[in-house]
């Protein structure tokens, strides 16, 4: 059974992480677990992760979900290429949600990312895997698959199994394991034209235990590794068999529509749910804390049995707030608090008294919904002491662990069915999507059927946990020659991401602080978390001091990125791909940013035009990426053409609403997207430097908000110091002389 998490906290904290430390040494090896508790008929676990039979089929375990994000095709091509695998016959399958497949490579990678000691990683080390079983972590976020599990753990399983084959085919032949050579899932004694697949060895080197430090191969060597492979998920995506949360069916399903408390944090007081229970197939009405539901024998008479419950929420000193009234606040805590730090160099305030010149600007953006396509989900059903659960979900594990918290049953009774999802971008982190796993639990615990608790478009739109609101207010010193002497920051928080307001330009004294910015308004990370916010801040505002010292956006940049050659490169990349400074068409401009998040470098030029209406026109995005090496280029494409596109719908349309209270957005006609007919053309340049992988999934999504509004300041000569770009007016533009 899991320890207590509460003991398990505060012995760690008493003992310095011996209790874990224990805890791990005496369990079995994670790959002979798997071969005690998974396997069937003659197939093995090598490691954990790999399992093959003696017909030879290997079959590869990925811990992450797919979201549309090729994660297990690239995951697998690591694994499969360490191992010499032959790649014809290699299947790929979603790791269960169970102990085994808790993700503690993610736990080792982010204590790094966000500055624990050196001195402590050794602790980190040991204790990362018990760490992730315990708090049930199997997350796919923070653009960490690739970067962390990929290279930890699919690179090393790969690697180590092929080893423990030479070790078995050295026993079976006794010969000097340097003789051996591998190659398409088989080892080879050349000297004596002996051969043999892994398939037949796999019982024999499943008695050996994994070396804990296989040798990786270079990079030279991959086979698998750095080709266009096709991905697995899309034969299904494209004959519809593929399964998603919200395809789950059974016959004696029921199905609940929900009403929560449409201002966050109150109660339900009463519910008169009399003319919902004459409607025909309604089953129940049931009234939560903060909320009534109606269950239904289908989801369309539940939800329209649920508009005509008459019901009553507590009100609250929330009732009356609006956006304005936040702004207001943000406006307030800025003018009249210094905050905390963020990063503190040299003395940016002394620069700032004694400067030939001072630029100063305030920049806003405001609350974003996720706006998955498939609306959030959850089928559960209870079954005496055992459950069973299907949704589409960032974190099973997680997730099955808070269904098992909320219906008071051991973790070990859950029974959780993977699927697919439809989007998730940080919504279907079980956090954020507790709403839905928790309410569906407490539905589902009246009925000994599945039921499936489905939100509606509007109930996702306004009941998300959103992207924060940010304000920012900048200044920047010049001297007398016109050189930036200080950077002067102050943004309203939370910092969810370390860094993300940092800036790579070499200005010497910098002074970047952080207000509070709390308010009632549910907040979660959203799709390249603070980075968004940040860079369009940030790159928009170095735009906006080169404009003023007369120097061209591009050199400016290039010229105080002196330390940072992959950002320059990556920025010379981008520049000489889009034409930077040759002759455009009449009326078209380019507007360029740059940035670091989650290990990888991207640059991003936008080309815009005004239509004959004076709204931008974006007509191309050249883009820049370096992501140290591409596992797998055609997802490298795919997913920065996404982070475009996800990022221009946000910098375009994106805004959530404050009124009375409650979010006003409620569907897709008030929450616009980039649609096929407006996406503009994107051209992608893999820029391999060679360095340690970077994630994907998220860092084309910053730069391309101050891409695009660097444009319209050349074109029109407004700066768009808030977004979205459709509130402003373009009407009367006067276009820039180019620098």
């Amino acid at each position: 059974m899991k320890l207590n998490r509460r003991r398990f906290i505060l012995s760690s904290a008493a003992v310095g992480g011996g209790l874990l430390i224990g805890y791990s040494a005496t369990r079995s090896s994670r790959h002979r677990r798997a071969n005690d508790e998974l396997v069937i008929g003659s197939e093995r676990f090598t490691t954990s992760f790999i399992k093959i039979d003696e017909d030879n089929q290997i079959t590869i375990f990925v811990p992450h979900s797919e979201m549309g994000q090729g994660i297990h095709t690239a995951l697998s091509m690591m694994a499969a290429d360490e191992l010499d695998a032959n790649w014809e016959y290699v299947n790929i399958e979603q790791a269960p949600a169970i102990d085994l497949f808790a993700n503690g490579d993610l736990v080792k990678g982010f204590a790094g990312e966000f500055g624990v000691p050196s001195a402590l990683m050794p602790l980190i080390n040991v204790t990362a895997f018990p760490v992730a079983e315990l708090m049930n972590l199997q997350i796919t976020g923070g653009s960490s698959s690739v970067r962390y599990t990929g290279e930890t753990a699919m690179r090393n399983a790969g690697a180590a199994a092929r080893e423990m084959f030479l070790k078995a085919a050295s026993t079976r032949w006794s010969v000097p394991e340097g003789e051996l050579t591998t190659k398409l899932s088989y080892v080879h004694h050349n000297a004596s034209g002996q051969s043999l697949s892994y398939g037949k060895l796999a019982i024999d080197a499943a008695k050996l235990e994994p070396p804990k430090s296989p040798s990786l191969k270079d990079r030279t060597q991959f086979n698998i590794m750095g080709k266009g492979l096709s991905r697995n998920d899309i034969p299904a995506k494209v004959d519809g068999s593929a399964k998603f949360g919200i395809d789950a069916h059974s016959s004696d399903m029921l199905y609940a529509a929900i009403k929560l408390a449409p201002v966050f944090g109150t109660k339900l007081v009463s519910a008169d749910g009399k003319e919902a229970l004459a409607q025909r197939g309604v089953k129940r009405v049931i009234e939560l804390e903060d909320s009534y539901a109606v269950v239904a024998d289908s989801y369309w008479r539940a939800k329209n049995a649920l508009a005509l419950v008459s019901a009553r929420f507590e009100e609250s000193e929330n009732d009356y707030i609006s956006s304005t009234d936040i702004e207001a606040r943000f406006n307030k805590e800025l003018t009249e608090n210094d905050g905390s730090k963020d990063k503190e160099i040299g003395d940016a305030d002394y620069e700032l008294e004694k400067a030939a010149d001072i630029i100063e600007a305030n920049y806003r953006v405001p609350y974003l919904a996720h706006a998955a396509m498939e609306p959030m989900n959850c089928t559960v059903h209870i079954k005496g002491d055992t459950a069973e659960i299907w949704t589409s979900t960032q974190d099973a594990l997680g997730t099955a662990g808070r269904v098992a918290s909320v219906a008071g049953l051991p973790e070990d009774n859950i029974t959780f069915h993977q699927t697919y999802c439809g989007g998730g971008f940080g919504r279907r982190v079980p956090l954020l999507n507790s709403n839905v796993i928790d309410h569906a639990t407490l539905i589902a615990m009246e009925f000994d059927v599945p039921v499936k608790t489905i939100f509606s478009r509007e109930d996702d739109m306004q009941q998300d946990h959103y992207r924060p609101a940010v304000h920012n207010n900048f200044k920047a010193a010049f001297d007398e020659n016109n050189n930036v002497t200080a950077w002067h920051s102050r943004f309203t928080g939370p910092i969810q991401v370390p860094g993300a307001s940092h800036i790579p330009y070499a200005i010497k004294n910098q002074s970047i602080r952080v207000v509070d910015g709390e308010t009632h308004v549910p907040l979660g990370p959203w799709r390249s978390v603070d980075h968004t916010q940040q860079t369009f801040f940030t790159e928009s505002f170095i735009d906006e001091i080169a404009h003023r010292a007369g120097v061209n956006p591009y050199q400016f940049r290039i010229n105080l990125l002196q330390d940072h050659p992959r950002h320059r490169k990556v920025l010379e990349v981008a520049a000489e791909a889009a034409g930077y400074g040759e002759n455009l068409q009449e009326g078209h401009a380019l507007g360029i940013a740059v940035q670091e998040s989650f290990g990888s470098f991207v640059a991003e030029i936008a080309e815009v035009s005004l239509n004959r209406n004076n709204q931008p026109v974006i007509h191309k995005v050249t883009c820049a990426v370096d992501c140290g090496w591409a596992v797998n280029p055609d997802t490298v494409e795919a997913q920065v053409e996404s982070g475009i596109i996800f990022g221009l719908s946000a910098a375009i349309y994106g805004e959530i609403t404050i009124e009375n209270g409650r979010v006003a957005q409620g569907n897709f006609p008030d929450y616009e997207m980039v649609r096929m007919s407006t996406s503009p053309e994107i051209e992608v340049h893999i820029v391999e430097s060679g360095e340690a992988p970077g994630g994907l999934g998220e860092p084309a999504t910053p730069p391309i908000a101050a891409a695009v509004t660097n444009a319209i300041y050349i074109l029109t000569g407004q700066r768009i110091r808030e977004l979205p770009i459709k509130n402003h007016d373009f009407s009367f533009s006067t276009p820039l002389a180019k620098l």
